[in-house]
């Protein structure tokens, strides 16, 4: 496989909430941090998620804010 993005990072799914039209998936990634997506219930049915399983979590932004208090 090869992408244009260029965050890709590796993990492993940690957990998996099923909506009626989305898929709240969270990744443990191999840093120790963990990133949480939602994607589509098809999608994540597509792609065959389970727990344990090892993912790349790719991040293709056109915009990263930053905030201060």
């Amino acid at each position: 496989m090869k992408i244009s993005a260029r965050n890709i990072l590796k993990g492993k799914v940690q957990g998996i909430v099923k909506g009626p039209v989305s898929t709240e998936v969270t990744v443990h990634l191999t840093s120790g941090e963990e990133i949480v997506s939602v994607i589509t219930r098809a999608s994540a049915q597509n792609l065959e998620l389970e727990e344990g399983m090892e993912v790349f979590v790719v991040i293709k932004a056109s915009n990263v804010m930053i905030a201060t208090d």
